[in-house]
């Protein structure tokens, strides 16, 4: 009726098999696990970072104010006064979100607490502790703007002046 004396007592050895597979399947999975993370650790995590160097263009594309072309691409404003153009770098020194440039009033403004900014980027409001950072700025030997964001420049500290804070124009 429910099936032979043999098939009965087969059944209960094929489940043991079937738990002992199981059960060695876990640790297999287990082990396999441990051994990779340690093998893992030995290797390097590289992160791929963007450019520090980038050119923006010629001088001529820049009209007198505050250019926000790449504030989104690299996170900077172009600044052109009649003699000279400078790149700032467009995040509050307070705790570092983007402020936005208020053209009507004149001034950067961060969303985040308040912080107000001269198109220079000195702060003139809020909880900032300092002036926004200006990046280093050079002519390239095509003639084109040339940034580095891996040299900069403190309002702070007196180096708005010093050779590469400024393009003369």
């Amino acid at each position: 009726m429910h099936g032979t004396v043999e098939e009965k007592i087969k059944s209960p050895v094929d489940r043991r098999k079937f738990l002992y597979v199981l059960g060695w399947g876990f640790i297999g999975v287990f082990l396999t696990t441990i051994f990779g993370a340690i093998t893992r650790f030995f290797f390097p995590r590289t992160i791929l970072e963007p450019p520090t160097r980038y050119k923006i263009g010629f001088p001529a594309q820049y009209t007198t104010g505050v250019s926000e072309r790449l504030k989104k691409q690299f996170r900077i404003w172009i600044v052109r006064e009649a003699d000279k153009l400078y790149v700032v770098e467009a995040k509050c020194t307070h705790l570092g979100c983007t402020p936005n440039w208020l053209a009507s009033e004149g001034k950067f403004k961060c969303p985040c607490h308040g912080s107000g900014f001269t198109p220079d980027g000195i702060n003139i409001e809020g909880p900032a502790p300092r002036p926004l950072e200006r990046f280093r700025v050079s002519l390239a030997d095509d003639g084109q703007i040339m940034v580095d964001e891996g040299i900069r420049f403190r309002g702070e500290r007196s180096e708005w002046e010093k050779p590469g804070a400024f393009l003369k124009v």
